[in-house]
Protein backbone atom coordinates (compact mmCIF):
# COMPACT_ATOMS: atom_id res chain seq x y z
CA UNK A 1 0.00 0.00 0.00
CA UNK A 2 1.87 3.39 -1.07
CA UNK A 3 1.60 6.58 1.17
CA UNK A 4 -1.04 8.31 -0.90
CA UNK A 5 -3.52 5.82 0.32
CA UNK A 6 -3.25 6.94 4.10
CA UNK A 7 -5.06 10.14 5.40
CA UNK A 8 -4.01 11.64 8.21
CA UNK A 9 -6.49 12.24 10.88
CA UNK A 10 -7.09 16.17 11.42
CA UNK A 11 -7.29 15.66 15.26
CA UNK A 12 -3.88 14.34 14.93
CA UNK A 13 -1.41 16.44 16.02
CA UNK A 14 2.07 17.29 13.83
CA UNK A 15 4.27 15.09 16.52
CA UNK A 16 3.80 11.32 17.16
CA UNK A 17 0.75 9.50 17.79
CA UNK A 18 -1.07 10.05 14.90
CA UNK A 19 -3.72 7.80 13.37
CA UNK A 20 -3.82 7.60 9.66
CA UNK A 21 -7.09 5.77 8.03
CA UNK A 22 -7.16 3.80 4.75
CA UNK A 23 -10.52 3.06 3.00
CA UNK A 24 -9.47 1.04 -0.41
CA UNK A 25 -13.17 -0.11 -1.06
CA UNK A 26 -16.26 0.73 0.52
CA UNK A 27 -16.32 -2.48 2.65
CA UNK A 28 -13.28 -1.96 4.47
CA UNK A 29 -11.57 0.49 6.38
CA UNK A 30 -8.04 0.42 7.68
CA UNK A 31 -6.46 1.84 10.75
CA UNK A 32 -2.73 2.59 11.58
CA UNK A 33 -0.31 4.75 14.09
CA UNK A 34 2.42 6.52 13.09
CA UNK A 35 4.69 5.06 16.10
CA UNK A 36 3.55 1.43 14.30
CA UNK A 37 2.91 1.65 10.82
CA UNK A 38 3.12 -1.86 10.36
CA UNK A 39 0.50 -2.72 12.45
CA UNK A 40 -2.82 -1.88 11.00
CA UNK A 41 -6.24 -2.91 12.20
CA UNK A 42 -8.98 -3.64 9.54
CA UNK A 43 -12.68 -3.01 10.34
CA UNK A 44 -16.02 -2.12 8.35
CA UNK A 45 -17.74 1.56 8.49
CA UNK A 46 -20.49 -0.13 10.01
CA UNK A 47 -18.57 -1.21 12.95
CA UNK A 48 -15.99 1.84 12.78
CA UNK A 49 -19.59 3.55 13.61
CA UNK A 50 -20.69 1.53 16.59
CA UNK A 51 -17.43 2.14 18.02
CA UNK A 52 -17.41 5.71 17.23
CA UNK A 53 -20.66 6.41 18.54
CA UNK A 54 -20.04 4.71 21.84
CA UNK A 55 -16.91 6.45 22.54
CA UNK A 56 -19.09 10.10 22.04
CA UNK A 57 -21.72 8.92 24.49
CA UNK A 58 -19.63 7.87 26.88
CA UNK A 59 -19.87 3.88 26.97
CA UNK A 60 -16.64 3.40 26.76
CA UNK A 61 -15.31 5.19 29.76
CA UNK A 62 -15.49 2.42 32.04
CA UNK A 63 -13.13 0.64 30.42
CA UNK A 64 -9.53 0.83 32.06
CA UNK A 65 -10.87 1.08 35.76
CA UNK A 66 -10.18 -0.90 38.51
Amino acid sequence: MSAHDWRKSSYSSEGNACLYVSAPDNATIRLRESDEPDTILTTTPRALGRLIRSAKAGQLDRLGKA
